[in-house]
């Protein structure tokens, strides 16, 4: 089994999920000063007391209200405040001002967090074995859906941070990645018709099935992400100044916004450094190179003479791979230079040159948690394998991240490929 098929459906060890899962999202706030939980850097970004409150509105609106006919909601306003984009549920608050929200406080929204896990605990314990599958499958959605805020309150946290003079740690405690990049090797795919998409028993969500046929081409994989003295190269030989290699949107936002390195970058003094989780540091050649939005990852690959890897080829070779790597339990919080074993899971989401759009008879949920994904099914594109702020086990050869080409807040990182 899966790493990430791991939830199980018994009703004593879901209740440990949800604990679990529930408890973790508190321990990524613990290093945060009461100031942090206001701050919305971006219209990307949301504040962290936005998170944590709208991860619990969502067993408020989808669970507890569906299963406990008597329910009240612990404030009238927060099915309105913290909606994120459940039009058929109802009206949601202006997701560019949730930073303006100072009330309710974090107090308040900690109260509601504990208010509402008070009940899921009794729902859990005494639902009619009936309806337990019915409820058991909205918790296992709900958990997942928490993971996912988990991996996106530190990617804010981290452009939060960034956008302040003084450059704050988010933690001063996390380890600095070790060891030293070594040559990429290719590995030799043959084409046909494979399978690709979710299957059988398990946990994924709605973008993942059903499981179908696609026909690649004979192919070759690089087996690590391209490290930072990679990226130079490709700064100091004028690659931001081309325009032979940039998209043509890719070219006018990089003029637009002059980007002439990746986020997070800073010289200072001549020296590259580079704004981390852990603070201000000094860039490490080694690492792989990372915040890429999809327009930069694309302008490199073409650079290099490659190209970036398709959908269907990075996920039949991770259904080979065992889900471990660099993810948030490793203590880093930041990509590490690839091992002898190679980068398949954790550090870097790896763009691909494939839209986020439907597979072959894809069926969004029904009701409400329909609209988790499918309807986001425009303009993106797919980023395989998990990064170093993803939970371990949320992760799967399957699963289907998607990000706006020109977005590079999140954990984003480049493997090539090539036709064979």
């Amino acid at each position: 089994m899966e790493a990430a098929a791991a939830i199980e459906t018994h009703r004593d060890t879901l209740i440990l999920q949800f604990e679990r899962v529930r408890s973790y999202t508190e321990t990524l706030c613990r290093p945060l000063a009461i100031d942090d939980f206001q701050i919305q850097s971006i219209v990307q970004t949301s504040p962290p007391k936005w998170h944590i409150a709208h991860v619990t509105w969502f067993f408020e609106a989808f669970i507890l209200s569906r299963f406990l006919p008597e329910y009240k909601p612990f404030h009238p306003r927060f099915d309105f405040l913290f909606n994120s984009y459940y039009y058929t549920h109802g009206e949601m608050y202006p997701r560019p001002k949730r930073g303006q929200l100072s009330r309710p406080t974090v107090e308040e929204v900690h109260q509601y967090r504990a208010s509402v896990n008070d009940r899921m605990r009794e729902l859990m314990d005494s639902v009619d074995d009936t309806k337990w599958d019915e409820l058991a499958f909205l918790v296992i959605l709900g958990l997942n859906h928490e993971e996912q805020h988990q991996e996106l309150m530190l990617m804010d946290v981290k452009h939060n941070f960034s956008v302040n003079i003084l450059k704050p740690a988010y933690r001063h405690d996390l380890k600095t990645p070790s060891g030293e990049s070594r040559p990429m090797r290719w590995l030799e795919r043959a084409g046909g018709i494979h399978q690709m998409g979710r299957g059988g028993e398990g946990f994924a969500f709605d973008n993942e099935r059903p499981r179908h046929d696609v026909l690649m081409r004979d192919h070759r994989l690089a087996d690590r992400f391209v490290t930072n003295s990679e990226y130079q190269a490709f700064m100091e030989e004028g690659g931001y100044d081309d325009p032979a290699l940039w998209l043509s949107d890719g070219w006018a936002l990089i003029q637009r916004e002059s980007w002439h390195h990746p986020l997070y970058w800073e010289q200072i003094d001549g020296c590259w450094m580079q704004f981390t989780l852990g603070g201000m540091r000094e860039l490490n050649p080694h690492e792989p190179v990372s915040h890429l939005s999809y327009y930069e990852a694309d302008a490199y690959a073409r650079w290099a003479g490659k190209r970036l890897p398709m959908e269907g080829e990075l996920e039949t070779i991770l259904a080979e791979r065992p889900v471990n790597g660099n993810f948030s339990d490793s203590e880093l919080l930041h990509p590490a230079p690839a091992g002898d074993a190679g980068q398949w899971y954790g550090d870097l989401w790896a763009w691909t040159s494939s839209p986020y759009t439907a597979y072959p008879g894809f069926k969004p949920l029904a009701g409400s948690v329909g609209e988790y994904n499918g309807k986001f099914m425009s303009n993106q594109m797919v980023l395989k394998g998990g990064c170093c702020a993803t939970p371990y086990g949320h992760t799967r050869a399957s699963y289907r991240n998607f990000f706006y080409p020109n977005e590079r807040w999140a954990f984003t990182g480049l493997r090539l490929a090539e036709d064979a």
